[in-house]
């Protein structure tokens, strides 16, 4: 196994459905600008609330990728 770094960036995503989804959103939108993501750890929940009742999902993830 080589020696490697990893950089952890943290992202929040955004779904009207549900945490997951949330942070599938955040991932998949990760992945467009950043390679060789290898873990993506779920900080912190929470949803969206206007007049009293659930608009949206939030998930915020620690995101870690190796650098090259």
């Amino acid at each position: 196994m080589d020696n490697s770094v990893y950089k952890i960036v943290e992202v929040v995503g955004f779904s009207e459905t549900s945490w997951e989804d949330a942070a599938k959103v955040a991932v998949s939108t990760v992945d467009r600008s950043i390679r060789d993501m290898r873990v993506a750890e779920v900080v912190k929940m929470d949803m969206r609330l206007e007049d009293n009742r659930i608009v949206g999902y939030r998930t915020k993830l620690k995101v870690s990728f190796k650098l090259e």
